[in-house]
C-alpha cells in the first residue's frame, strides 16, 4: 500500500516503555525504558500528513495506536486529513480573522463586535472549536431566545456560525456544530405582523406638527425605512415618471451620523401615486429644504451635501431617538396606539415600551394596502428593498387576499361547464358563467 507521498505507507504503532537495544552477537533485544516505564500511555500510532511530516498520538494499546494512525494515512491518501492538534485553536483567534475577511459597512462591523463581546465571547472564546458540542449550541441558543428574543439570538448565531464556518474553511474542525440538526436556527418572525386600520394612520399623521406631516404620509405611502425618510433629497422626487429614487439614508455610526446606501447596499425605485405627488409639492412650497452635509458611508470619507426635506428648526438633520421622542410618540398616543405617558424623577415624559409601534409599522401598513389590491410579493420585495421576496413571502403571506372564494368560484365554473349532472340552479350562480376567461379573475398573487 503506497502512502501517497511517493513511497509505501508508513503507519505503525511505536512502544514508549521499551527501547531497542543492540546485543553482542548484533541482534537487537528491546528492554525496558526506566524512564518511561508505567509513565503515560505507552504506544503511540505514527503517521506522516500531507507534507510528509511525522505525526503521532497516544494510546493505551497497541490495536488502538494501529488502528488510528493507519486511519490518519488513509484520510490523507483521500484528500480528506485533518490535522488533530488543528481544533485545538481557541474560537478567540478565530474571531478576528473571521472579521477580517468580511467585507461589512461600519454599523455592521459594530453589530458584530457587540454581539461578539456580549453573546459569544463569554461561553465560547476560551474554548477549543474541536470541542464545541451541538447540544451545547443549542442550549445556548434556547437561553438567549428566552432572554432577549429573536432578533439578537439572529445576530449572536450569525457570528459563532460565521466563526466556525471559517474553523471548517480552515481545516481546524471536519464539521460545524451550529449546522446539526439538533441546532434550531432563530426565525427571522416569531409573530405575525400586525397592521393599523386606515383611521389609525390617519389620525397619527393629523397629530404630526404640520413641518412634519409629510413623513407618515409617505412613509405610510412607500414603505420607506425611517432612515430613508430622514434622507431624502427634493432630487429624489421625480414627479414626469412619478417615482421616488431611494438613494441614501440617515444612519448612525457610534455617536456620529452619516449618509449611506439604504439597508442592502441597494439603491432602488418606489411608485409615487398623484397625491402624495401633490404633498410633497405642497411641503416644499411651504418649508422649502435645507442643505445637510455629512460623510458617506464612513466618518472619514468624503462629505457630500444634500437638500433635505425634512430637518429640525435649528437646521440640523433628523435624530431618530429624538424624532421619536418629540413627534412619533406623542402622536400615536392622540391615535390610541399608545397610552399617555408617566413622568420621570426629572419631569420629562416616560412613553411605554413597545417595539412593534416605532415608525416602522407604516412599512407595514403599505405592504397590507398594496397586497389586498393586487401588487404581487415580487414587486412588494422591491419597493421594500429586501433582499429576497422570500423574506417578504414569509412576512406578509397572512396578509395576501384569500384564495378560498376565489378557487370555489373557478370550480364552479368548470363543474357547469362539464358536469352533465349540474343542475340548472348551479348552472346559472354567479360564477359560473360559461364564458368566463382566467383573466376575469383580475391580476394573481405571486
Amino acid at each position: 500500500m503506497f502512502d501517497g507521498l511517493g513511497g509505501l505507507a508508513v503507519a505503525f504503532a511505536k512502544d514508549q516503555w521499551t527501547r531497542a537495544v543492540k546485543q553482542p552477537d548484533g541482534s537487537v533485544k528491546r528492554e525496558r525504558n526506566e524512564e518511561r516505564w508505567g509513565r503515560g500511555k505507552r504506544w503511540l500510532g505514527v503517521w506522516k500528513d500531507p507534507r510528509g511530516d511525522e505525526k503521532s498520538k497516544a494510546f493505551d494499546t497497541k490495536a488502538a495506536a494501529l488502528r488510528y494512525a493507519t486511519a490518519m494515512e488513509t484520510d490523507r491518501n483521500r484528500g480528506d486529513y485533518l490535522d488533530p492538534n488543528a481544533g485545538k485553536v481557541r474560537l478567540a483567534e478565530i474571531w478576528p480573522r473571521w472579521m477580517a475577511a468580511r467585507k461589512v459597512d461600519p454599523t455592521s462591523v459594530l453589530q458584530y463586535e457587540s454581539k461578539w463581546r456580549l453573546h459569544v465571547e463569554p461561553l465560547f472564546g476560551r474554548r477549543m472549536v474541536k470541542s464545541i458540542l451541538p447540544s451545547e449550541v443549542a442550549a445556548w441558543l434556547t437561553d438567549l431566545l428566552s432572554v432577549y428574543g429573536p432578533s439578537t439570538a439572529r445576530s449572536a448565531f450569525l457570528v459563532l456560525n460565521g466563526c466556525l464556518e471559517l474553523a471548517v474553511a480552515d481545516e481546524l474542525i471536519k464539521k460545524n456544530p451550529t449546522q446539526a440538526k439538533i441546532v434550531k436556527k432563530p426565525s427571522r418572525r416569531s409573530s405575525e405582523v400586525v397592521t393599523w386600520a386606515d383611521e389609525t394612520v390617519g389620525r397619527i399623521i393629523e397629530a404630526h406638527p404640520e413641518q412634519y406631516r409629510l413623513i407618515p404620509i409617505i412613509g405610510s405611502s412607500t414603505g420607506l425605512r425611517q432612515g430613508e425618510l430622514f434622507g431624502l433629497a427634493l432630487q429624489d422626487f421625480d414627479f414626469d415618471e412619478e417615482v421616488i429614487r431611494v438613494r441614501r439614508q440617515v444612519k448612525r455610526l457610534r455617536d456620529k451620523f452619516i449618509f449611506a446606501l439604504p439597508k442592502n447596499d441597494k439603491e432602488r425605485v418606489v411608485p409615487m401615486s398623484s397625491i402624495l405627488a401633490a404633498a410633497v409639492k405642497d411641503h416644499t412650497t411651504r418649508f422649502g429644504t435645507k442643505t445637510i452635509s455629512l460623510p458617506w458611508e464612513e466618518l472619514d470619507a468624503e462629505i457630500q451635501d444634500h437638500d433635505l426635506l425634512f430637518t429640525w428648526s435649528d437646521g440640523r438633520h433628523l435624530r431618530a431617538e429624538l424624532y421619536n421622542v418629540m413627534v412619533w410618540k406623542p402622536a400615536l398616543v392622540f391615535a390610541g396606539v399608545l397610552p399617555a405617558p408617566v413622568k420621570n424623577a426629572r419631569g420629562n415624559p416616560r412613553y411605554k415600551r413597545d417595539r412593534t409601534v416605532g415608525l416602522h409599522a407604516l412599512r407595514h401598513y403599505y405592504a397590507s394596502i398594496t397586497l389586498a389590491d393586487g401588487v404581487n410579493i415580487k414587486e412588494l420585495s422591491e419597493y421594500l428593498g429586501h433582499a429576497d421576496p422570500g423574506f417578504t413571502l414569509q412576512m406578509y403571506t397572512h396578509l395576501l387576499p384569500s384564495s378560498h372564494d376565489r378557487a370555489r368560484q373557478a370550480i364552479n365554473r368548470r363543474l357547469a361547464r362539464v358536469a352533465p349532472w349540474a343542475t340548472e340552479q348551479e348552472r346559472s350562480s354567479p360564477g359560473s358563467d360559461p364564458t368566463w376567461t382566467a383573466e376575469d379573475d383580475g391580476p394573481g398573487l405571486v
